[in-house]
């Protein structure tokens, strides 16, 4: 393990391409973005912009580019660059199984511990295929707990409510080495037969899990805020739901997602749904626990590979020479990172950032370490880091800062570095799918924008690619941070600004 170092003055240098574009450029606005701003009564200080063609000396347009903003999700550029070039597009995740006992005839007489790796998509389909690939191996009954070994992250203690105090919401996730479906449970409403109840059916049905339903169906069209349902999960261990409210009866059915239980209680609750499911039995409960340091593998059969998919990669820092009974993979990062970037997965960037920590600078994972690894990797590729605020690697902050030049200067590295593909691919296809789904839909553009969305009470932010009809492509970036920005005017600029840059 290497220790922490002090960030050199060098990380704080701005790479030459944007130093010689901004002795060049032309400040201001365009002028259908400027137009827009004096309509909707956004002060122009309240902006900074960048355009530029990808390799040329100048850019279109530049405004106010080294104001230090919020970029509220488009912090998420700078993470998912970082990453990628840090850990590379075919790393993998893993979740260890380890056999405290004896097996024999299928049965462990023991505990069964489960190591938790980071995995930022442990979904209920990949856990699924965990507990299948032990049926797999032979293991039917259980006869001790559940162990879980939570020590591949040491995070500080975090209210997942201080951001906006709805701590139940999925955006709203804290990192957990051992995440299992992001601890989220669907609650599905409709009415019920008798004309007065209504309905609740949860997925997945987890054991542990009680809800108190006391809505009551009324008149009305399926309209409103939650459709009239409140839904509060009650304090730890966040095993119970509160229904209240007054169901519309022209709904014919409504969904809300949350976020329930402590993390390994869900993981604990769902082991039992599918195990049961798979045949399995389980006869203890769940506790945390570490992995011994000289425990001795259960010789059901021989240990499996534990090499990455590109042979070079260790399993997060994670001993490998501790013979796990078995060991599941996570989908490569190159995948993950379109989950990351196309529908602005919060607690995903956060795990990216922590997993890129501790491969720099060892286990057990910090957001310290993953700080100073993406600002050291920014600086390794001539990205200026002068006034980087990372607060919240994933942008939900209203600390976190960047400027419009450190961004651009981001997209056009990003643009020449060895896995562009993986990085662009992985941003909103505008009007076709992730946040940009219904956003330019009818427009020419359609199809040829890559870009990252960002949006926080009195923040609106685009940045990313345009590919204009000429072919050419473009790098576009719009922070603005001014007082109801996010109720729309920001978006009438983004708007305003793209159509401008696409008939460049």
């Amino acid at each position: 393990m290497r220790a922490v170092p002090a960030l050199v003055a060098s990380l704080l240098l701005a790479g030459p391409w944007v130093a010689s574009a901004v002795a060049q450029a032309e400040p201001g606005l365009p002028e259908p973005v400027a137009r827009v701003a004096a309509a909707l009564g956004v002060p122009v200080d309240d902006i900074s912009l960048w355009v530029q063609e990808l390799g040329a000396p100048a850019p279109l347009a530049v405004h106010l580019p080294e104001v230090s903003r919020n970029p509220a999700s488009v912090m998420k550029l700078v993470t998912s660059f970082a990453a990628l070039q840090g850990l590379n597009p075919a790393y993998r995740w893993f979740t260890e199984v380890h056999a405290l006992g004896v097996i024999e005839d299928g049965v462990l007489d023991g505990d069964l511990l489960i190591r938790g790796g980071g995995d930022p998509y442990l979904v209920a389909e990949e856990y699924w295929k965990l507990l299948n690939d032990l049926r797999g191996r032979g293991l039917q009954r259980i006869t001790g707990d559940l162990v879980f070994d939570v020590s591949f992250f040491d995070l500080p203690v975090e209210d997942p409510g201080s951001f906006d105090g709805r701590p139940d919401r999925i955006y709203n996730l804290v990192p957990h080495p051992l995440l299992v479906n992001f601890n989220a449970v669907r609650f599905e409403f409709q009415p019920g037969g008798d004309g007065r109840s209504v309905q609740v059916r949860t997925e997945p049905q987890l054991y542990n899990l009680r809800v108190q339903n006391r809505l009551r169906l009324g008149d009305g069209r399926c309209a409103g805020y939650q459709r009239g349902v409140s839904l509060s999960v009650l304090a730890d261990p966040r095993d119970e739901v509160l229904l209240e409210g007054r169901f519309p009866n022209a709904c014919q059915a409504f969904g809300l997602t949350r976020s329930v239980l402590l993390p390994e209680s869900y993981a604990w609750d769902l082991f039992k749904v599918y195990w049961r499911q798979l045949g399995g039995e389980l006869e203890g409960g769940w506790r945390w626990g570490e992995l011994p340091a000289r425990h001795e593998p259960a010789a059901l059969d021989a240990s499996p590979e534990r090499a990455d998919s590109n042979g070079d990669n260790p399993a997060n820092g994670l001993d490998s020479d501790r013979g796990a009974f078995h060991v599941h993979r996570s989908r490569p990062l190159g995948e993950l990172v379109r989950l990351v970037n196309k529908y602005s997965n919060n607690v995903m960037t956060r795990h990216l950032e922590l997993t890129l920590g501790a491969e720099r600078f060892g286990a057990p994972a910090t957001p310290e370490k993953g700080r100073t690894a993406i600002l050291e990797i920014l600086a390794m590729h001539g990205i200026g880091t002068e006034g980087i605020v990372l607060d919240n690697s994933a942008g939900l902050s209203r600390n976190v800062r960047l400027t419009a030049r450190q961004v651009a200067e981001l997209l056009q590295v990003a643009w020449d570095a060895p896995y562009m593909p993986e990085f662009v691919s992985s941003l909103a296809l505008s009007g076709l799918d992730g946040t940009l789904r219904r956003r330019l839909d009818n427009a020419p553009s359609r199809g040829r924008m890559h870009l990252k969305t960002g949006t926080l009470n009195d923040v609106s932010a685009v940045a990313g690619y345009v590919q204009v009809p000429d072919g050419r492509r473009l790098a576009v970036v719009l922070l603005v941070n001014s007082p109801e920005a996010h109720r729309g005017p920001g978006e009438e600029l983004q708007d305003a600004l793209l159509d401008w840059v696409y008939r460049q």
